[in-house]
């Protein structure tokens, strides 16, 4: 796995794939600076009226680019159809390199057949090593700038956030000098 982070292939193209959720509607606790004596404050209790989403992610490590869907399920349709979103991005003779945990959807026949007929070639993480997968670390920013104090009205209020960030950090990722340096720098 290091190796296909240090040196891709150069006929292919790494991308990470993971799943983030449960998702639902309820407020969440932030950090800020609240009125004395009486600060507006989360309710204590709350309902899923309308059950949760999860988020299907992709960090494509040639252009530094997340992608994102947010979906009612995740099992392997919803991941086979986020899938044929995301080879539809690139050309056909592009090879895709999928970097993906051992949740059994990933792995379920329907996907390993539409991976082979592709040009797909999916990568697994050690068992209980998911954090090997980068797309891990994207996790964080997203629930401290689209989650943490906030409290959305419905889901579809919170797939509108999310995907406004997925542009913003796309928009405002690190400067090309940076990971120049970043690639003469080996990993270990």
């Amino acid at each position: 796995m290091q190796q296909l982070y240090n040196k891709p292939p150069k006929e292919g193209r790494v991308i990470c794939i993971d799943e983030f959720g449960p998702l639902s509607i309820q407020p969440h606790k932030g950090k800020g600076w609240y009125k004395e004596k009486h600060p507006h404050r989360l309710p204590a209790t709350y309902t899923r009226q309308h059950g949760v989403r999860h988020l299907f992610a992709a960090f494509d490590l040639k252009r530094d680019k997340l992608y994102g869907h947010v979906s009612q399920t995740k099992k392997h349709q919803d991941l086979l159809r986020f899938l044929k979103v995301l080879r539809r991005r690139f050309h056909r003779s592009e090879r895709l390199y999928l970097v993906l945990d051992n949740f059994s959807p990933h792995k379920h026949q329907k996907v390993t057949a539409w991976a082979e007929e592709n040009n797909v070639e999916l990568v697994f993480t050690p068992t209980n090593a998911s954090w090997l997968n980068r797309i891990e670390c994207h996790f964080g920013p997203l629930r401290k700038f689209v989650l943490e104090g906030s409290h959305y009205a419905n889901h579809k209020e919170l797939a509108q956030a999310i995907q406004a960030y997925v542009r913003w950090r796309n928009k405002n990722k690190r400067h090309e000098a940076i990971l120049r340096e970043q690639k003469k720098i080996k990993v270990v």
